[in-house]
């Protein structure tokens, strides 16, 4: 069987994106990172630390404001927004959220968004009323993979997602064919096919040492030669920032994103 819709990716796909990346940051684009609750920032902060590395002309990083005391001297970057009580984004946060992300060219949940119902509520919310990119991962995916209707048919929209996460939203989304970890790589790929023709999402999940990018029922799969265990945080950075660069290049974009840290 042919399946014309697979690309495997040894080199580089997709050259020229890379060879027409800005050079200049004032051409490079602006990311929202937006994550943290009372106990954790490090996944915004990385994320911070990893886009500008990664080439990012501007990022800005919204915290809630519990957390202002406690890093407000180690990252003067940081914008901070209304708390609930047990330290995550409360709902009065959406009008700034709204205000910061119509400024960006893309926006990035990297996770530490905590378990709080109200900030549940508030991203559900955001993800109605903005239409721009949005890439999310980690615990900020974990609602949307449970409950996941305000999301399968949200144009622009991209989870990065573990093998775990990945099944729970292909149950909740009640689509025919399971995923597993034990499904061969061929079964993902045709899977996830069958998955994006039928959604909206743009989806990358790595499976069998291998990275896999679904957009659009086009799915194309990069062998992982890196050291890194940390691959979501570091794969949602580099894919959100390839995509906002070349916004009309969704499927190129995140292959590409994915063939620079695989080898990374």
């Amino acid at each position: 069987m042919e399946r014309t819709y697979w690309l495997r990716q040894t080199t580089l796909l997709f050259p020229e994106l890379e060879w027409s990346r800005p050079e200049n940051k004032l051409q490079a684009g602006t990311l929202l990172i937006i994550g943290g609750n009372g106990y954790e920032f490090k996944a915004p902060a990385n994320a911070y630390g990893d886009a500008l590395e990664a080439g990012i002309g501007v990022a800005t990083v919204l915290l809630p404001s519990s957390m202002q005391r406690v890093v407000s001297d180690i990252f003067p970057e940081a914008i901070f927004a209304p708390s609930t009580p047990s330290g995550s984004f409360a709902r009065d946060t959406l009008a700034l959220m709204l205000g910061l992300a119509s400024r960006a060219d893309g926006t990035l949940l990297p996770g530490d968004i905590g378990r709080n119902s109200e900030t549940t509520v508030l991203l559900e919310r955001f993800l109605d009323e903005y239409r721009g990119h949005i890439t999310l991962t980690k615990d900020a995916a974990d609602p949307f993979c449970q409950q996941p209707l305000a999301i399968l048919h949200r144009p622009n929209t991209l989870l990065v997602l573990a093998m775990g996460q990945l099944r729970r939203l292909g149950n909740t989304a009640h689509f025919p064919h399971a995923f597993t970890s034990e499904m061969e790589l061929v079964q993902l790929v045709e899977t996830l096919h069958e998955f994006t023709k039928r959604f909206s999402l743009n989806i990358i999940t790595h499976h069998q040492r291998h990275y896999v990018v679904a957009v659009n029922g086009q799915v194309s799969t990069t062998p992982d030669t890196s050291e890194t265990s940390v691959w979501r945080a570091t794969t949602s950075v580099a894919a959100s920032i390839w995509w906002l660069q070349n916004p009309t290049k969704p499927f190129e974009a995140l292959t590409t994103a994915a063939y620079t840290v695989s080898s990374a």
